[in-house]
């Protein structure tokens, strides 16, 4: 795809693996951090592992205005600030949220969730950006597998979203990475369900002694 991609948080380990699967199959991917070296770091560190890969950093904002979808993967805690810094630059865009509202933003367990009055983060990431077209996807893949370009993902990627043309132009990145699997989830109001399901794969992992457990949807071909 000649299409760039932008990933807000793209430093951190959801964000880092995406970029570095995205970026091996000849995305165009932006990186963007708070801190724009922190995001060039990361830049070389993907451009050093993966041959004749298009990816390069810099500020959440100027990282956004480069691309027509734009992968927001920052904590909770960051959310709402960080759509507010880059909210100048989304319109026209598409907004992928894989934002899940973790209890451990205040303290809490990573197993428990914070209730939201918009029902789940991307809905609040809606209410926050009204005219941005928000999706959301993410929420049930390994990151650790993600950054080991050699391994393969067995996982299906549940989207959800109000916009029929926005969850199939995410499909067709999401189809880019092997072992991933895209699957249409319904409107955007489903996403609480497929947040929580991180909650259950936080709490699988530790009872099995993984890192790598994810979802897959069967009877659907």
């Amino acid at each position: 795809m000649e299409e760039t991609v932008a990933i807000i948080g793209g430093t951190g380990d959801l964000g880092f693996g995406l970029a570095m699967r995205w970026a091996k199959a000849g995305v165009q991917v932006v990186i963007g951090s708070r801190d724009p070296n922190k995001a060039e770091e990361a830049a070389t560190r993907i451009r050093s592992a993966v041959r004749d890969a298009t990816v390069n950093g810099a500020a959440n904002a100027a990282a956004a205005a480069k691309a027509g979808v734009v992968v927001l993967t920052v904590p909770f805690a960051a959310q709402a600030a960080t759509l507010k810094s880059i909210k100048d630059v989304l319109k026209g865009r598409v907004l992928v949220d894989t934002t899940v509202p973790l209890a451990v933003a205040i303290g809490g367990r990573a197993t428990r969730l914070l209730g939201l009055w918009e029902g789940s983060c991307a809905q609040a990431a809606q209410a926050l950006l009204p005219e941005v077209v928000v999706v959301s996807a993410f929420h049930n893949v390994s990151a650790e597998l993600l950054h080991d370009p050699g391994a393969l993902p067995d996982c299906d990627i549940l989207i959800c979203g109000d916009d029929t043309g926005a969850k199939q132009r995410l499909s067709g990145f999401v189809s880019l990475i092997p072992g991933l699997r895209p699957l249409d989830a319904g409107p955007l109001e489903m996403s609480r369900i497929c947040e929580s399901m991180t909650a259950l794969l936080i709490s699988l992992n530790r009872r099995y002694k993984t890192r790598h457990s994810s979802i897959r949807i069967t009877g659907i071909k």
